[in-house]
């Protein structure tokens, strides 16, 4: 049976389970910010939505290019990083460490993505899917802006009120 697979079958999962990873985000963001203390995080959180927005929509195409439904596959992994990010911010409501949590959940969720789209590129090219490329590419780029974002962040001031 394994032998019958493929790395377009292999595409195809990952990009159901990147789907379903940023409807999860998606839902988990408008939380962070809300629960954000630094004007600079929340803000950050909140850009980062309209993003994901746009992300879903680009997974689409890429799932309409394929001739396949947009279908999310229940991931594991983000739903774990979510987890994490809701008991930080359980665990640490009102506390000055709250927002450092908060960013250091959030680049788990943007390393995560990262992996995920950085292979999901590679692969879209090796399969020859040419429209799929620059729509996984744009994807990448931001999620790596928001991470460098974050790390800003977390360097400029968050971690520093943290301490």
């Amino acid at each position: 049976m394994a032998q019958d697979k493929s790395l377009h079958d292999l595409f195809t999962e990952t990009l159901k389970d990147i789907y379903y990873a940023e409807k999860q985000i998606l839902k988990a963001l408008p939380k962070m910010a809300k629960s954000a203390q630094s004007p600079e995080l929340k803000s950050a959180f909140q850009h980062h939505q309209e993003q994901t927005e746009g992300q879903i929509e680009r997974l689409e195409r890429v799932f309409e290019l394929l001739g396949k439904a947009a279908r999310g596959k229940h991931c594991p992994a983000i739903v774990g990083i979510i987890d994490e990010g809701k008991e930080i911010m359980e665990d640490f409501a009102g506390s000055d460490a709250l927002d450092a949590g908060l960013l250091a959940g959030a680049q788990a969720v943007e390393h995560y993505e990262i992996s995920r789209y950085g292979t999901l590129k590679t692969w879209a090219a090796q399969l020859g899917m040419q429209e799929a490329v620059p729509l996984l590419e744009a994807t990448l780029k931001e999620e790596e802006e928001t991470d460098a974002l974050l790390t800003r962040l977390a360097n400029a001031d968050v971690n520093r009120k943290a301490a």
